[in-house]
């Protein structure tokens, strides 16, 4: 028999007009499970019945396992009610909520058999499934149309997360309450469709999710869900979850997880990296600012003489052609002598700063009369995509791409162009960088494919079709240093006039 002692468990029973079957699912609770560290918490959603009269009853006369009956002031709906069970779970330190619905259509027999992976801590969540095996569904009751749409939602559902759930619908879900601690449930919808956030949710944190099978029984309670509804709230949810995950737009309720600080390396294709690195000049001096872990870096050393990079978080390097200096860009000056350099590069790094006038004015003042050639990269705002989403309402940022949240600073090709010219370089080209598909899509005909018709179409209109933009400039010597030069050069035509004399 299995032990359940050492886990501080919770049955929490969601319930709405339940008054007639709430007393049918504590008494189907397993009597393994009636131990003092198990604890039954029935919310009652402001049913319209004496359902909570019902459940305080047995809260008073229980001598089995503690229970604990509470009423919402106001109707919070099927996933409002779950969000304040699974805190309330979070806050008296359980360390496993089991979801059972008041209705009784979820057996509460199978309690200890979903339970058992938590005791060896192998899952994050483990979903009863009716869906395992699916004939099975249709002898338990479940309505022909129910089961055609449960198969049609979790099959697009799947598709969408690259998950494999045999069933995304079932009611019947246990979590440890570790899981819930690092994923922001409470950001998610009341409605039905919160059993998909949640899924979403575990599902980007990298999180565990084990299935069973469980029965099915349809007896003659009472649906609350409007299934056409419940439907486009599944389409409509998915799809903000799949453009998030492709950073087209950002949702706070599925961001979990870090923000990654570095990119890869997008090479093999038309993209900012091969634009940057076929851009070094053979045996130049090259200073890689905001260089991140130093890939890029690593491979303009095969062309450079020696390259610099610098950035907050540096690695060690064991190329003796290139150097790393810790700096952090906004704590102004610079951690080496940049009028060393041939070229400076700044890839992706503009539209992170808070006033990239006044930092390419300080870079252009420090190069001195070195003259140095600028390579930049930065996200193309007036991408056809952007101005889509803008057409339709959206302009949502994400954790990376053209509308990555840290972006302070967002730029057209018109709007670099000033920039430029307003800082003193002289812009040597300018041209559009294609979206890199390889990288949303796989490393694959497609992808590549993808990229060469994106960058055909930038031929022709590169403001519209341009994921990134790329800029090869030249620094001109600020008046003082002109000044310098002028006197000096001066001088040495004197002389020159003088020995000629």
């Amino acid at each position: 028999m299995t032990d359940f002692s050492d886990k501080r468990i919770l049955i929490f029973i969601v319930a709405y007009n339940a008054e007639k079957t709430i007393g049918g699912v504590l008494d189907r609770i397993p009597r393994t499970l009636r131990l003092p560290n198990v604890e039954v918490l029935i919310i009652d959603d402001s049913s319209k019945d004496a359902t909570f009269f019902t459940g305080l009853q047995r809260e008073e006369t229980s001598d089995c396992f503690r229970i604990t009956i509470l009423r919402t002031p106001t109707n919070q709906g099927y996933g409002g009610n779950q969000k304040l069970g699974y805190r309330y779970a979070i806050d008296n330190g359980f360390d496993i909520v089991a979801l059972l619905h008041g209705d009784g259509q979820y057996a509460p027999e199978e309690l200890p058999h979903l339970i058992s992976p938590f005791l060896t801590e192998d899952a994050d969540a483990v979903f009863g499934s009716r869906m395992i095996h699916k004939a099975d569904a249709l002898k338990g009751g479940m309505p022909k149309y129910k089961w055609v749409g449960n198969q049609v939602l979790t099959t697009f559902q799947n598709a969408m997360l690259g998950t494999r759930l045999s069933e995304f619908h079932s009611g019947y879900r246990l979590y440890s309450t570790r899981a819930l601690s690092r994923i922001p449930f409470e950001r998610n919808s009341n409605d039905f469709h919160f059993d998909t956030d949640i899924i979403i949710q575990l599902h980007f944190a990298g999180m565990t999710i084990m299935e069973l099978p469980i029965p099915t029984f349809y007896g003659d309670e009472i649906c609350h869900v409007n299934g056409m509804k419940y439907a486009f709230d599944i389409f409509r949810t998915m799809l903000r979850a799949k453009c998030h995950e492709k950073n087209l737009l950002f949702d706070r309720k599925f961001d979990v997880g870090q923000v990654e600080l570095t990119y890869d390396m997008k090479l093999g294709f038309a993209s900012s990296h091969t634009f940057a690195i076929d851009a070094v000049t053979p045996g130049a001096a090259v200073l890689d600012i905001g260089c991140g872990q130093g890939y890029v870096a690593d491979e303009m050393a095969k062309t450079a003489a020696r390259v610099v990079g610098v950035d907050q978080y540096v690695r060690a390097s064991d190329n003796p052609k290139v150097e790393y200096k810790e700096w952090d860009i906004d704590s102004g000056g610079f951690p080496t002598d940049v009028s060393q350099f041939d070229q400076i590069f700044l890839l992706d790094i503009i539209e992170h700063l808070h006033d990239p006038e006044v930092f390419m004015e300080k870079l252009r003042d420090a190069a001195v009369h070195k003259r140095p050639e600028i390579v930049l990269t930065t996200a193309n705002i007036a991408y056809f995509i952007t101005r889509f989403m803008l057409l339709l309402g959206f302009f949502n940022y994400g954790r990376k791409g053209i509308l990555d949240r840290t972006h302070t600073r967002l730029f057209t090709f018109g709007s670099l162009r000033e920039l430029f010219n307003q800082t003193g370089y002289q812009i040597l080209e300018m041209r559009g960088i294609p979206a890199p598909f390889p990288k949303a899509v796989g490393e694959n005909a497609l992808g590549f494919g993808l990229v060469k018709i994106n960058d055909f179409l930038i031929r022709f209109l590169p403001g519209l079709f341009s994921y990134q933009i790329f800029i090869r400039a030249r620094a001109l010597p600020t008046v003082a240093n002109l000044l310098v030069e002028t006197i000096d050069t001066s001088a040495e035509l004197k002389r020159a006039v003088v020995a000629a004399g």
